[in-house]
């Protein structure tokens, strides 16, 4: 008994425990690389590790940057005007007489317009073809299906900006019941300072600063004094005398530099 030795036993290899330790190996290595797959995939949605990539966007259209232009004025560039046109007047350096008148014949066409400084007729003195009626201050009793009134007043009223240096004739066209007449013809003719005048001409409505059926003539750009060699006509649309030549005076004084007349139609 005494010589009985005892030897160590050999361990068996628990391949049971083994198994467990390398799948749990493999569990946690698994655990490791899909951990990092998600969050690469999560960080960069386009890696190639993802197996469902986003579709692509779509490219965005470039378009040149607009820059803004500006188109310079040409240096004597003027607004067209809208308003309608009315005579105008030429202040001359010496006084101008106005034209020899001619009576107009039934073949007048009427619309045509004053001129601002009328032409000296070379033919001499026509004489009125049709009695005078001698008008002054005050209403004219005419035959004639209308009548005129005739007053003196400052040219400085409607032209300021000419002092004295103006003469001419003025006013309006009035209806029976005191409405406004446009597009009627006047005529103003006869001599000035001795010297023969040719035909001025305008309409009613032209010069609306005496109002709605105002007009206006001008005879010169200085007043002078005449006794009865003028006369003053109106006639309608057709070219129809209204009235017989109204003869009047001019002054020399600039406050009745302006001969104002209003014609009335009596039916």
């Amino acid at each position: 008994m005494d010589n009985f030795e005892l030897k160590p036993e050999r361990k068996k290899i628990n391949w049971k425990n083994l198994l467990y330790n390398l799948l749990t190996v493999v569990v946690l290595l698994g655990t490791f690389y899909l951990a990092t797959l998600i969050l690469t995939i999560f960080t960069n949605p386009n890696s190639p590790l993802n197996p469902f990539p986003p579709a692509p966007l779509p490219t965005l259209y470039q378009t040149a940057t607009p820059t803004s232009t500006i188109i310079p004025l040409e240096p004597t560039w003027t607004s067209t005007p809208t308003t309608k046109p009315v005579p105008t007047r030429t202040k001359a350096p010496t006084w101008t007489l106005l034209p020899q008148m001619v009576t107009p014949s039934s073949t007048t066409t009427p619309g045509v317009t004053s001129s601002t400084v009328l032409p000296i007729s070379t033919t001499g003195t026509t004489s009125p073809t049709t009695t005078p009626v001698i008008a002054s201050t005050g209403t004219t009793s005419t035959p004639m299906p209308a009548s005129a009134v005739i007053t003196y007043a400052a040219s400085t009223t409607f032209h300021p900006d000419l002092n004295c240096a103006w003469m001419g004739v003025a006013g309006k066209v009035l209806g029976p019941d005191g409405t406004p007449l446009s597009l009627m013809e006047i005529q103003v003719g006869g001599t000035l300072g001795g010297k023969a005048l040719t035909t001025a001409t305008t309409l009613s409505g032209t010069a609306v600063a005496y109002g709605t059926s105002g007009f206006e003539i001008p005879l010169g750009n200085l007043p002078i004094a005449s006794t009865q060699t003028l006369w003053i006509q109106l006639l309608d649309n057709t070219a129809k005398p209204l009235t017989n030549k109204i003869y009047f005076d001019t002054r020399t004084d600039c406050s009745q530099n302006l001969v104002m007349v209003v014609f009335t139609k009596n039916r």
